[in-house]
């Protein structure tokens, strides 16, 4: 397994062993002692997937306390530019966005820290996995606006395909007005 920093406390890519024989490949995505003790302890308690065709932008999805979720990240079949937000109280990257490439060929993953902001645009048609470090709960969820210019994030997408619920996502600025969020 390799480990790359991103230079953001807690968000860390993730490479696994895969073992490739004339059969196909084989890799562990998730080994319980190996990512608690990268990830300082955490548990995960939800799975997820999804599908989403080329030029999707899912996000960026954020849940609030006391629902709040860390998440490992990974592209099964397809490519996805995946995006990370700092939005925790006190860190000295607040607002810092992270993008990375995943995808099915290079097995890589990203672990994202509860108090991100989270989302991906799927680079084409893509089955997209993730463990939740808590389950989903639908009083705490809140997000960003995909294109919220004070991020400027480069979705790497034309014509990108969005959910009405997604399109009305607030600001990072909206969010520290409300007090959702706090530097």
């Amino acid at each position: 397994m390799k480990i790359i920093e991103t230079g953001i406390e807690g968000l860390i890519q993730v490479v696994p062993n895969v073992h490739k024989d004339h059969r196909g490949y084989f890799g562990e995505f998730y080994k319980s002692s190996r990512y608690q003790e990268i990830t300082g302890g955490l548990k995960f308690d939800q799975d997820n997937f999804s599908f989403s065709r080329k030029n999707v932008v899912r996000g960026l999805h954020l849940q609030t306390a006391p629902a709040q979720q860390a998440k490992i990240v990974t592209v099964i079949v397809g490519r996805v530019l995946d995006v990370a937000v700092d939005v925790r109280p006190g860190s000295k990257t607040f607002g810092k966005v992270y993008q990375v490439e995943l995808s099915g060929e290079l097995n890589n993953q990203l672990i994202v820290p509860a108090g991100f902001a989270h989302g991906f645009s799927a680079l084409e048609d893509s089955y997209f996995l993730y463990k939740c470090s808590n389950e989903y709960n639908p009083t705490c969820e809140t997000g960003i606006i995909w294109n919220d210019p004070d991020l400027n994030i480069n979705w790497r997408v034309t014509d990108p395909l969005i959910s009405d619920k997604d399109k009305q996502l607030p600001t990072i600025q909206d969010l520290l007005r409300k007090s959702v969020i706090s530097r």
